[in-house]
């Protein structure tokens, strides 16, 4: 879709970029020659990715471990990246989600998708907002949501109201901010399966929403070329726009997890219990990490 090198000087961050729909974009991105911040907060996963992308691409993977649930941590990222220069795009994709019957949901399991996501989205987009604006540099955000935003998310409640935050914020700073020459748009990926939305999406092994028309999961390419021409000058006069890429699901299915709704005691139970083996194996990934530094 793309010629060689046509984000050649682009300076992109990708929240979340070490795995999953993040490193998919940033590897996107490299291959067309831009210079790619990913931040995360394991640092053994940010390197690997970084490796291996930039043994394959023409671009920079550049590995920034930070927490997004600490301002300080962001502030600290925000500032070493601009010691390189500012940045030409943000893509807040770093994510947090699980099934449950709100009912199950404690404080701080709330806490931990709207800390990251509500959040920490909102902390990213004002530290890279506040340097462009300072420098009187153009800036272009691209948030990756979910549809939910628009009937809503059973059994995914805190993610849904985090995501339909991010949605208006990307409504509100659009106007406020387009004079500035800051543009914010966000896409809504339908089924676009990585190992992270398997596991904690489906976790008794049931396909995670109804089949779409078109009968088929989205192809990676298919999301990263959105996403990279709303980043691009291709698209400086597109703002505040929210838009699906999910093969008309949402539309004909709702593409949520209201099936889910006749499961029993016994498989929310399942359910619990896989999802704590997920969490167990990820407290283990990191836990040599210190999540408020920055690599």
């Amino acid at each position: 879709m793309f010629k060689d090198g046509y984000l050649a000087g682009q300076r992109i961050l990708v929240t979340g970029g070490g795995t999953g729909l993040g490193r998919e974009n940033a590897a996107a991105a490299a291959r067309l020659g831009a210079t790619v911040y990913i931040c995360g907060r394991r640092r053994s996963v940010l390197e690997e990715a970084a490796a291996a992308i930039n043994a394959e691409t023409p671009g920079t993977i550049i590995p920034l471990e930070c927490n997004l649930r600490s301002a300080d941590s962001i502030e600290a990222m925000a500032d070493r990246i601009w010691q390189d220069g500012p940045l030409n795009g943000l893509v807040n994709n770093a994510a947090g989600n699980f099934i449950s019957r709100t009912e199950d949901i404690s404080p701080r399991g709330f806490d931990a998708i709207a800390e990251t996501v509500f959040r920490g989205t909102f902390l990213v987009t004002n530290a890279c907002g506040r340097r462009w604006i300072a420098g009187g540099d153009k800036g272009s955000v691209v948030s990756i949501l979910v549809t939910w935003i628009w009937n809503g998310g059973p059994f995914t409640v805190p993610s849904a109201m985090s995501k339909a935050g991010v949605h208006i914020m990307t409504q509100s700073l659009a106007v406020e901010w387009a004079p500035k020459g800051i543009r914010l748009n966000a896409v809504c990926p339908g089924a676009f399966p990585t190992p992270g939305t398997v596991g904690r999406l489906t976790p008794l092994g049931k396909p995670a929403t109804s089949t779409n028309p078109m009968g088929r999961d989205g192809r990676m390419e298919e999301l990263t070329n959105l996403v990279l021409f709303l980043l691009s000058p291709a698209a400086e006069y597109m703002t505040g726009q929210t838009m699906a890429i999910d093969g008309g699901g949402w539309q004909a299915t709702g593409q949520n997890f209201a099936e889910f709704i006749n499961w029993t005691d016994r498989q929310w139970e399942e359910a619990r219990a896989a999802a704590r083996s997920i969490d167990a194996g990820e407290r283990a990934k990191r836990a040599d990490i210190a999540p408020d530094k920055i690599g």
